[in-house]
C-alpha cells in the first residue's frame, strides 16, 4: 500500500494511459475494457469520450480509491468498477467492443488464459490495445531504479512481457492483425501489441 501511495500522483494522471486510450479510440455509446485499471488514469479518459468503460481491478485497496474517484467525475454513470483480472474477466461473452491494459500484463500471472479471455469478451470487430513500459530498456528513465532492485530481469516479482510471444498467444486465441511491437509511446519505450477481432 505504501509503495502504492508513494506512486500515486504519477498513477492518478499517465500520459502513457492518455496514448493508449488515444490509440484504442473509444466511441460515444461503446462499451470498453480498462483491465488492471488501478487508479483510473485511463479509466477516467475514456469515459470522458461517451463510451461507458468497465474499470477491471483486482486489488480491493485500488477499487476502493477508484470507486471515490469515480463518485467524482461528471461522467460517473458511464463507468462500473469490478473485481476480476485479465485471467478471469466478470464479463459475459462478445460483450464489449474495446479492451485495453496499461503496465499489467506483467503481472498476469497466465498470459494464454489472459489473451484467450479478452477475446471471449470482445464482440467481432472488437480492438485490444496492450503497453506495459520497457523497463529493461536504457532509454526508459527508470531504467536503472529497476535494474537495481531488479537485477535478474524482473519487475514487480513477474517477467516482463515478451512482445512476440504475447503477439502470437493473442492471434492463437482468435485475435486478428495483431501488431507486436517495441516502440516508444508518451515519449516511453514501451512493449505495444494492437489487434483486432
Amino acid at each position: 500500500m505504501l509503495r502504492y501511495l508513494r506512486s500515486a500522483p504519477g498513477m492518478w494522471r499517465s500520459e502513457v494511459n492518455d496514448a493508449v486510450v488515444g490509440l484504442l479510440a473509444p466511441q460515444p455509446g461503446e462499451t470498453v475494457v480498462d483491465i488492471g485499471a488501478g487508479v483510473g488514469a485511463g479509466t477516467m479518459r475514456a469515459a470522458r469520450s461517451g463510451a461507458s468503460v468497465i474499470a477491471v481491478e483486482p486489488t480491493s485497496y485500488m477499487r476502493r480509491i477508484l470507486r471515490i474517484r469515480r463518485f467524482l467525475q461528471r461522467s460517473r454513470s458511464r463507468i462500473t468498477v469490478l473485481d476480476g483480472a485479465a485471467e478471469k474477466l466478470p464479463l459475459p461473452d462478445a460483450s464489449v467492443d474495446a479492451v485495453w491494459a496499461v503496465n499489467t500484463m506483467h503481472h498476469w500471472i497466465d498470459t494464454e488464459r489472459g489473451a484467450a479471455e479478452i477475446c471471449r469478451v470482445l464482440r467481432p470487430g472488437g480492438r485490444v490495445v496492450l503497453v506495459d513500459e520497457d523497463f529493461e530498456n536504457v532509454e526508459h528513465p527508470h531504467f536503472e531504479r529497476f535494474a537495481e532492485r531488479h537485477g535478474d530481469g524482473e519487475h514487480h516479482a513477474f517477467s516482463m512481457v515478451d512482445a512476440e510471444q504475447m503477439g502470437e498467444l493473442l492471434v492463437t486465441a482468435g485475435i486478428t492483425e495483431v501488431e507486436a511491437t517495441k516502440r516508444q509511446l508518451a515519449s516511453l519505450p514501451v512493449i505495444a501489441l494492437v489487434g483486432r477481432t
